[in-house]
């Protein structure tokens, strides 16, 4: 049997538990620009504790702003009340009684005591040799135990300190190992290693000083956070650290949610994590944090559960060819069709289907071959549109839209909010109405709900998301396209127009979605 099939097997047989702590609130929060406010990190707090069901989060450093003593005191006190306490860790230093009583003023019990973990580190930054900074750790270990504290102990740059200076490591951890230290936590603060050096490392960490619980802490400067932290685990690691959608310093920290699937499906090992709630604590942490998540990012990325190619549709209609056991249901996602020049019948026959439209073989083929020359000239083309591009390919002689823009006005004027006059056409009969907003589109959909809520009596969707994007070029005539996301109710649309103006291209997005739902008979009256 293979190295590899020894390692699987193995772990199918033991099937660990490995401890997720998530420094999304600490570490991810050095990601150049992001700044939560407090209340934005009690929010994501209770998230992951309650929902995602992580093991620990690392939520602050002592000391820093008052902004941060109120979001610790926030968390603390939340966890108090859901008997979640243990489970919030504040980075502390070794200051004496500084961080310890700034951290015990908030409500918490747990410091992640940062020491040095390389020799470098202790000279260079510190100027002390490692005997007097033990006696520095140790007199706050005392002090925090004293106190009542769980003390886990992080040795900065502990990668570099095991390759120049491993004599240090180990006078370090001699001197600690019975301070009475629940974990000792080992980072690639510099995200210099590779699988290789985490497995050899950590094996002489393990070997030396057996039954101690070790986390690992990955960077990601060379793209092999994840790996590393899977080598930590196979060669011992009881806990891992991670962020949500991988924000950290620098290249940022071991993903999540790429973690999490990795350990259960590669190494078969056991975690607490609820799988359903990846995808909305990572929406939630984009959001706040301003970092817009990559759409091929693995398990939260928007693209990854789209088939774009005919051939995989193909595939999934005979005995899903092209599935792994990283199906969308498994994150509360759904497998999407991807309509372009690459779609091919199977693809659009899926999207079809999913709309309840029944076409001929023949007609599916020219439809197909209309999105393909839309794919050419790189259109967008949403499932929302087939029933256009059938009615136009077909020559449908389905009745005029039951939803028309008659005529609008926009004004926009300095020191003044713009203004919007519209009148609309609805199953036959006209209504106008005005209203003001904080934009030119805005004030042309308020205008838009005033009609629906005050004529209709209906409600207006609500809008989720607002994409725009101009051809490469920089041209002022270039196009515009905007791409709107609907809530009606449970359903959710995306709907695309196109033109010179953005307001325009709004516009013509708007109503193509208030047609679809005008249709398909989905209004709230």
């Amino acid at each position: 049997m293979g190295t590899a099939q020894q390692v699987n097997s193995s772990y199918r047989r033991i099937q660990p538990y490995v401890e997720i702590m998530d420094s999304t609130l600490r570490d991810g929060e050095q990601t150049s620009g992001v700044s939560f406010l407090p209340h934005e990190k009690l929010v994501i707090a209770r998230k992951l504790l309650k929902d995602v069901r992580v093991d620990r989060i690392e939520v602050a450093s002592a000391r820093v702003s008052e902004g941060e003593r109120d979001a610790v005191s926030m968390i603390c006190r939340y966890a108090r009340q859901a008997g979640m306490l243990e489970r919030v860790e504040v980075l502390g230093f070794v200051d004496g009684h500084l961080s310890v009583d700034w951290i015990d003023s908030c409500g918490g019990r747990v410091i992640n005591l940062l020491a040095k973990g390389s020799l470098r580190h202790c000279g260079n930054q510190l100027h002390k040799t490692p005997h007097e900074h033990l006696d520095d750790i140790l007199r706050t270990i005392g002090y925090a135990r004293g106190k009542g504290f769980t003390v886990n102990l992080y040795l900065e740059d502990w990668s570099n300190g095991m390759k120049d200076s491993p004599d240090y490591v180990y006078t370090m951890m001699d001197g600690l190992c019975d301070a009475g230290i629940r974990r000792f936590m080992l980072p690639d603060t510099l995200g210099i290693m590779n699988p290789l050096q985490v497995i050899e490392y950590f094996r002489k960490m393990q070997k030396r000083y057996p039954g101690t619980h070790f986390d690992f802490h990955a960077h990601n400067d060379y793209d092999l956070a994840v790996s590393n932290s899977l080598a930590a685990v196979l060669s011992g690691a009881k806990g891992l650290h991670v962020t949500v959608n991988g924000l950290g310093e620098r290249c940022g920290n071991a993903p999540l949610s790429s973690v999490q699937v990795i350990l259960k499906d590669q190494f078969h090992a056991a975690t607490g994590i609820n799988e359903s709630e990846l995808n909305p604590v990572s929406r939630m942490v984009e959001g706040y944090s301003g970092i817009a998540v990559a759409p091929n990012r693995p398990i939260v990325g928007e693209n990854v559960f789209t088939q774009v190619a005919g051939v995989h549709a193909d595939g999934d209609n005979k005995a899903g060819l092209y599935c792994n056991e990283l199906v969308p249901e498994r994150f509360g996602r759904r497998r999407e069709y991807a309509l372009g020049k690459t779609s091919g019948r199977a693809n659009i026959a899926r999207n079809l289907e999913e709309l309840g439209l029944e076409l001929t073989p023949e007609q599916t083929q020219k439809i197909t071959r209309r999105i393909t020359e839309l794919g050419d000239r790189k259109e967008i083309v949403t499932q929302e549109d087939l029933p256009f591009i059938v009615s136009d390919v077909l020559k449908h002689t389905a009745p005029e839209d039951k939803i028309r823009l008659v005529s609008y006005v926009v004004s926009l004027a300095s020191g003044l909010k713009p203004l919007a006059s519209i009148k609309v056409n609805i199953c036959g009969r006209e209504y106008e109405a005005s209203s003001t907003g904080d934009g030119q589109y805005d004030a042309f959909v308020k205008a838009l709900r005033c009609i629906y809520r005050d004529a209709l009596g209906r409600t207006f969707p609500t809008l989720e998301n607002y994409a725009v994007s101009i051809p490469p070029g920089g041209r002022t005539d270039a196009l515009v396209q905007t791409v709107i996301t609907w809530r009606c109710g449970d359903r959710l649309l995306r709907t695309r127009g196109l033109d010179a103006d953005q307001t325009e291209a709004a516009i013509k997005a708007t109503f193509k979605m208030l047609n679809i739902i005008e249709d398909n008979g989905k209004n709230n009256k």
